[in-house]
């Protein structure tokens, strides 16, 4: 019987600390919207639509960009491109984006991108009108698009 008390006395002291584990663990950073719509031209591969999810852990922040807009001109293993999204700081500057994060694509699939990551501050807001997303398949195939509009919902805001 004193086997079992033992034994329960230390569930319950386990249980007792994760609670207060959970009670003082940091809190996620959250970004605001988590999704936007931004009217793209990318000059000769095209323009149209494309949405940008951000995603934010403390300073560091990721963002995919999807478009059926461009279209992949050839078939594209998966994380050969090469990307850079330059965002603007509603304070004035930029912040990049970068990575070689992409799905294996085939000729004519969407253009899909990320997550790029990127170093973020408490309180910054960034809009992709006035940036731009470069990227650079095979080496030597590069699309550059800027926006024609500013992202709607509105900029991301990051805590």
């Amino acid at each position: 019987m004193r086997g079992k008390r033992f034994g329960t006395g230390l569930s319950l002291a386990a249980g007792a600390l994760a609670v207060c584990g959970l009670a003082v663990a940091p809190a996620v950073a959250a970004v605001a919207p988590g999704a936007a719509t931004v009217n793209a031209d990318c000059g000769t591969w095209g323009g149209g639509d494309a949405t940008l999810t951000a995603t934010q852990s403390g300073t560091s922040a990721t963002i995919t960009i999807n478009t059926s807009a461009v279209t992949a001109p050839l078939a594209i293993s998966q994380d050969s491109l090469v990307s850079e999204l330059k965002m603007v700081k509603a304070d004035g500057g930029t912040t990049v984006f970068k990575g070689t994060r992409n799905p294996a694509m085939a000729t004519g699939d969407a253009l899909e991108v990320g997550p790029l990551t990127g170093t973020v501050a408490p309180g910054d807001s960034l809009e992709a009108y006035g940036g731009t997303l470069k990227v650079t398949a095979f080496g030597f195939i590069t699309i550059t698009c800027t926006a024609t509009a500013p992202q709607a919902p509105g900029p991301f805001v990051f805590d």
